[in-house]
C-alpha cells in the first residue's frame, strides 16, 4: 500500500530513522496515521480500498463475495443458450 505523506512529515520520519535506525514505524491502516515516537501523520485512501484490505480481500476474493450472483447468472445463461455449454463440442 503505496502510502502518500507531505514532505516535512517523510523528512521528520527519515530523522528519527538515522538518530535510531531500530526505531520502529507503526502504520495503522484502520486510524489512517503512520507513527514514531511522538510523531504520528495521517494518509488518505479511498474507503473501499481500505475496507477491501482491512478485509483482507484481494480482487480475486473481492470476486468471490459476488458467488451466489455469478451462479445464478450461469445457470440463467445455461437455459438461454444451451449452446454455448455443450462442452466444446463443434457444430
Amino acid at each position: 500500500l503505496p502510502i502518500v505523506l507531505k514532505s516535512d512529515e517523510v523528512e521528520q520520519l527519515l530523522s528519527v530513522a538515522r538518530a535510531s535506525p531500530a526505531r520502529e514505524v507503526e502504520i495503522d491502516l484502520g486510524a489512517q496515521t503512520v507513527a514514531s515516537d511522538d510523531l504520528r501523520f495521517g494518509f488518505e485512501i479511498d474507503a473501499k480500498r481500505k475496507q477491501n484490505l482491512l478485509q483482507g480481500l484481494d480482487e480475486i476474493g473481492i470476486t468471490l463475495t459476488q458467488a451466489d450472483a455469478i451462479r445464478a447468472y450461469e445457470a440463467r445463461r445455461r437455459e438461454e443458450a444451451p449452446w454455448l455449454f455443450a462442452g466444446g463440442e463443434s457444430a
